[in-house]
């Protein structure tokens, strides 16, 4: 009982930090334009982030990525020390990533970290024939660290040329304006994505620690406090800030105009909603990332600083297997006092 206490105030733990982390995907774009300042700004994020449960709890109903997650790996691998390698070793690569200003995502750490673990406790991917990783899980979450960003341009990209069009007879002030207070709803949905989006990861991994222990049978019968806690602890994350994170998002991919703004948090937004649906965990860094480089792209290739875009890449593609293993050498670790 005591390891599954210390697990979920680790998984909490990773919320809190997945928050701040992130806080920057959710304002880089209102703090560059100045529609809002960062304090304004963190905390509009943070109360859309908790905004989320109410739309789960008594809109939606069920936790359709939490549930993803908390199969990533087949139920005879899942035990306690398992999951606690992988948040051990996911936190380390949010607090790096996060002291470098790398807007690395919380979804392939998780991914990384709960695979790598499992795998150096199955001791290789199949164990008397049947695979240890659940592939019909895991595989559409490793394809949309393609198409999530892929998906976040495009839809960026044809959100501004249709703004553009409409309003390029408009008052260049008043458009301006008006695009400004805008940019207020689109964050709040951004942020409503976000929130919904990656709590919901740290609901999965509770839920998997639960019912490694016994306490719970299925991720749909889960407390409510669990939800509500996973919630509120991204939330105050956001709160927290992420400044390091936010001058890379906000002006070093692309300089944002208040409708580019707009657009690319729309875009981030729908994108999100869409995976949701889907039951998709996705990582929300990647998909606000490609929605700023589609709007860049449509004053002209050069606008996007694709350095920075290409180095952001690199980062994304050393996640899982580095998180794979830190949490593979955790878990040796582990294993020799539990």
């Amino acid at each position: 009982m005591t390891l599954l206490v210390i697990i979920i105030c680790l998984a909490l733990l990773f919320d809190y930090i997945n928050g701040f982390h992130d806080a920057a995907i959710s304002i880089a774009t209102i703090v560059s334009t100045k529609v809002l300042t960062p304090f304004q700004a963190v905390l509009w994020a943070a109360i859309f982030n908790f905004a989320a449960f109410f739309i789960f709890k008594y809109f939606i109903g069920e936790f359709r990525i939490g549930n993803t997650i908390a199969n990533f790996v087949h139920r005879d691998y899942i035990t306690l020390p398992v999951i606690f390698s992988g948040l051990i070793a996911a936190i380390t690569w949010n607090l790096l990533t996060w002291w470098f200003g790398i807007p690395s995502s919380s979804s392939h750490t998780l991914l990384g970290g709960f695979v790598g673990a499992a795998l150096a406790h199955a001791g290789g991917w199949t164990v008397h024939g049947e695979a240890v990783i659940n592939y019909s899980n895991v595989i559409p979450t490793f394809l949309f660290i393609v198409l999530a960003p892929l998906i976040g341009m495009i839809v960026g990209l044809v959100i501004t040329i249709l703004i553009v069009n409409l309003f390029q007879k408009s008052n260049p002030y008043r458009a301006e304006n008006w695009f400004r207070r805008m940019q207020l709803l689109s964050s709040a949905l951004l942020s409503l994505g976000h929130g919904s989006n990656d709590a919901q990861k740290v609901l999965g991994i509770i839920a998997a620690a639960m019912i490694a222990h016994g306490n719970l049978d299925k991720l749909q019968h889960i407390p409510n406090w669990v939800p509500a806690a996973c919630f509120t602890a991204i939330a105050l994350g956001t709160m927290s800030g992420g400044w390091r994170i936010v001058k890379t998002m906000g002006t070093r991919i692309t300089k944002v105009s208040p409708l580019e703004g707009v657009s690319a948090e729309t875009a981030g937004a729908i994108t999100l909603f869409i995976t949701q649906s889907l039951g998709i965990p996705v990582s929300t860094t990647h998909t606000i990332t490609g929605a700023i480089v589609g709007v860049g792209a449509t004053k002209r290739v050069s606008a996007v600083r694709w350095g920075v875009t290409i180095n952001l890449v690199w980062a994304w593609i050393l996640t899982i297997p580095v998180s794979a293993l830190l949490a593979a050498l955790v878990y040796w670790v582990v294993r020799l006092f539990i």
